[in-house]
C-alpha cells in the first residue's frame, strides 16, 4: 500500500486528479488543513468525483496530526529545491509520499529536519515545477513499479481476445 500526502493543497480539481490516481491504485490519501476547497460529500457528488467512494481519504488538522496518528517508518518529501531524483530511491511497500501546496511546495522547516529523504523529479532549469497531480503521478507510479504493481490488474482486456 502506498500513501499519498498533500499538505494544504490549494486546488480542488488536482485534489480531484490525485483522488483518482489513489482510486486506480488502492493508495490511501492524506490530506493536511488548510485546504484550499470543500470535500463534503454535497461538493464532491457537485464536482462528479464518482470515483470518491473508492478512495480511502484521511483529513488532518495540521502536520503535527498527521505524524501523531500514523506510525510513519518510511517517508519520502518531493519538492523542486531537492538535489535527489526520484529515481534515485528505493521505495518500500507502505511508504509515505508527501508533496506539498501548489504556491510554495512543503514548508522549508519540514524539508530541513528530513533533508535526506527529500527528492525531486527532473525538469528543465527554465520550468518552475510540474503539475502537482502529475507529480503525485509520476512518483506514485513508480515506487508502485518498485514494488511490482502489488493488486493490481496485470492484464488489459486485449489479453482476452
Amino acid at each position: 500500500m502506498l500513501h499519498i500526502v498533500l499538505v494544504e493543497p490549494e486546488i480542488p480539481q488536482n485534489c480531484g486528479n490525485i483522488a483518482r490516481t489513489c482510486a486506480a491504485t488502492g493508495s490511501v490519501l492524506h490530506l493536511v488543513e488548510p485546504l484550499g476547497f470543500d470535500i463534503s460529500d454535497k461538493a464532491v457528488k457537485r464536482a462528479g468525483l464518482d470515483y470518491w467512494h473508492l478512495v480511502d481519504v484521511r483529513v488532518y488538522r495540521d502536520l503535527d496530526e498527521f505524524f501523531a496518528r500514523n506510525a510513519v517508518e518510511q517517508m519520502w518529501l518531493l519538492s523542486t529545491k531537492a538535489p535527489r531524483s526520484y529515481a534515485e530511491a528505493s521505495f518500500a511497500d507502505g511508504c509515505y509520499l508527501l508533496f506539498g501546496k501548489e504556491t510554495r511546495g512543503l514548508p522549508e522547516e519540514l524539508l530541513r529536519r528530513y533533508a535526506d529523504r527529500c527528492l525531486r523529479i527532473p525538469i528543465r532549469s527554465e520550468a518552475r515545477s510540474l503539475n502537482l497531480a502529475n507529480s503525485v503521478a509520476i512518483v506514485a507510479f513508480e515506487a508502485l513499479r518498485q514494488q511490482g504493481f502489488p493488486h493490481l490488474a496485470d492484464q488489459g482486456a486485449m489479453a482476452r481476445w
